[in-house]
This record gives structure tokens, sequence and C-alpha cells, in this order.
């Protein structure tokens, strides 16, 4: 079994979508083994105590520089054999150093269709924000490699969802979250520890089974 580490920041809901995959037998040939807070008091922690999930707090901010820290997470995935990294709403800079060890084996949920209203400064309800100012009628959410370009690594999965009319940053994020991030994040780690994913070129090949 593939052994998979979720990074998150905060409430864990995208965490408590994979944890309820692999309760259902829907995340085949890989196991939630750790996983990594950059906040004490993040309930997602709360989510893998209950699941029965290790889990470590790690705070930049106890490191004096990037390096130190890159140091101290790259040994908790090696002390842990993690072989598939996932970004479950991780608000701490994972860098070049991290990216390069795991090439292709971090990934990332992003609430948008990359290559929309994703980049530098979209994050959260800014994105929503985003889409909605500029009057798109369909957005959704994208899974991908994370790689040196923020929101720019190889394609993995997307799925549409319709802007409604009367909707507000909120209730658009509510619905991006329950019709496509809570279906995508958990499918795509399930085609990673199945080994169906390949990158050609800088894009993804899916492997029928």
């Amino acid at each position: 079994m593939l052994k998979i580490a979720v990074l998150v920041s905060g409430g864990g809901t995208n965490l408590q979508a994979l944890i309820d995959a692999q309760n259902n037998g829907k995340l085949p040939g890989g196991v939630l083994s750790l996983v990594i807070s950059s906040k004490k008091d993040a309930y997602a922690l709360e989510r893998a105590k209950k699941a029965g999930i290790p889990t470590k707090v790690l705070l930049r901010r106890d490191y004096a520089t990037q390096q130190d820290y890159d140091e101290a997470l790259l040994a908790l995935l090696d002390q842990n054999q993690i072989g598939l990294i996932i970004l479950a709403g991780f608000m701490t800079i994972i860098s070049e150093t991290v990216i390069r060890r795991y090439e292709n084996q971090i990934i990332n949920i992003h609430p948008s269709l990359i290559p929309s209203f994703c980049g530098p400064g979209y994050y959260g309800l800014k994105v929503h924000e985003a889409a909605l100012r500029r009057g798109v009628k369909v957005t959704g959410a994208t899974v991908h490699f994370v790689n040196e370009v923020c929101d720019g690594g190889p394609i993995i999965l997307q799925k549409a969802v319709e802007i409604l009319p009367g909707d507000t940053p909120e209730t658009l994020q509510r619905r991006v979250m329950e019709q496509a991030e809570w279906q995508l994040l958990p499918k795509a780690a399930a085609l990673f520890c199945q080994g169906r994913i390949l990158v050609q070129d800088g894009q993804t090949i899916i492997k029928e089974e």
C-alpha cells in the first residue's frame, strides 16, 4: 500500500473527503498514513485523530530558515515512508527543494478551472470572488501536480460547476467543494496509488484499468 501524507492548515473538509473515500473502499492501493498541519488549532487535526491517522504539527516559525523547515519536513516524510503528498488547503510555502525530491508525487486541489483564476494571490474565497466579478458562467475545480510554478503543474482532473444567479463567494465555494473538490481529490489519489497517472511533456495521461 502506498502511504499518503495530507498537508492541512484549516478545517480539513478535503481531508474528510479522503477519509470517507478510504472508509468506503475508494482509495485502492493507498492508505492515509500521516496528517501534517501548519497550525496547532486546525480542526483537520481532530478529523485525523477521529480517523486514527497519526498527526504532526510543523510550524514554519519554529525554524530559523526555509532550509531548516524543508529538512524537518523531508525528514518527517522519509520517516513515514510517504509515497504521495496531498496538499489540502496547506498555506505554508512548499519549496523547490521539497518539490524536486517529490517530483510528480505532490498533488493539490485548486477551486477553479485552471488556467482561470489561479496563480499567486488566488486562494480560498478570493478565487470565487474573482470568478463572480468576471461574470463567468462556469467555474469548477482542478487537481494538479505541484511544480515550481504556482498552480502550474500538470493537470490530472477537472470538473465544471455552474454558477447560479444570486451566487455569493460563500455559496459558490460550498457548491464547488461539494460538486467538484470532494469528488476529484479522492479520485486523483486513487488513480495515483494504482499507478495509472503518467506524465509526459508536462501533461498527464490516465491509463485504463
